[in-house]
């Protein structure tokens, strides 16, 4: 398996795994986005995959290729995460690759990041000295001569998916080890995906609906693995309620690419 086809069967795998609270899956659609839509993303994203495998310039300039790519269907951003820790993976070859290629991220990365962002309809914070939507922002960057690592690093504290960058990618170390330790299939990312939203407040969630509901989110999951909640339950909650785990599945494709490569079987 190259790492290319990794890549795009991560994507598949995460999102038609069923149930995971919150998110689309095989059994949930939201209004505007379906699970069709994560589909294409993940056959559109080829390309720009291929080009990070195959050595291709400039981080920002792949993912912002990536965004572009999977930008032609009307399900609106649905991988931004996901090609924020992909592609990385995919152009270093492993994490110890990976971390030298972020650390080798260039300004012009930067800035091609931000056009990314700006593209797409990510939820950010209301108040950012370096917002996405100012035009002044690639101003700034250049001036602080700021790469696309220290765009990850100014946003670690309040993004999950950012701070991978900066901690060896450490969440999707993990994420990929617990899928191993449940064994082949499509329970072992149902199990691994409640194991991390039982671990860790998801940043998106917090985005959107600030740092308590995280919390509480975080502690719904900890009651569904002590049994006093169903995960159906628990799953149809956070549909009712709009709490989209978004930034841990963004971790957790990740986490599938890399227990793939490790020959984690999936069709078992």
């Amino acid at each position: 398996m190259t790492r290319t086809e990794a890549a795009q069967l991560a994507m598949v795998l995460e999102v038609t795994a069923s149930p995971k609270p919150g998110n689309v899956d095989r059994g949930h659609d939201y209004p505007d986005t379906r699970l069709e839509h994560f589909l294409a993303s993940a056959v559109f994203a080829r390309c720009a995959f291929e080009h990070a495998e195959a050595g291709g310039s400039g981080l920002g300039s792949l993912i912002e290729e990536a965004v572009l790519d999977t930008s032609c269907h009307s399900g609106g951003n649905t991988h931004f995460g996901a090609f924020i820790l992909l592609m990385p993976l995919v152009s270093g070859g492993s994490i110890d690759g990976a971390m030298r290629t972020v650390a080798e991220t260039t300004v012009e990365d930067a800035v091609a990041f931000y056009r990314a962002f700006s593209a797409t309809a990510v939820r950010v914070l209301e108040k950012d000295e370096i917002d996405v939507n100012d035009p002044a922002a690639l101003t700034i960057l250049r001036e602080r001569n700021m790469n696309l690592y220290d765009v990850m690093a100014y946003s670690s504290e309040r993004d999950m998916v950012a701070r991978e960058w900066t901690n060896g990618f450490a969440l999707c170390r993990e994420a990929a080890d617990l899928l191993v330790s449940y064994g082949p299939g499509r329970e072992a990312i149902v199990r691994t995906f409640l194991d991390l939203l039982a671990s860790y407040p998801d940043t998106f969630i917090a985005k959107k609906h600030g740092a308590a509901v995280a919390e509480e989110t975080m502690m719904r999951a900890r009651e569904v693995q002590a049994g006093r909640v169903a995960l159906q339950a628990f799953d149809e909650e956070c549909l009712a309620r709009g709490i989209n785990p978004g930034s841990l599945a963004d971790i957790m494709i990740a986490g599938i690419y890399l227990a793939l490569l490790e020959e984690w079987r999936w069709d078992c």
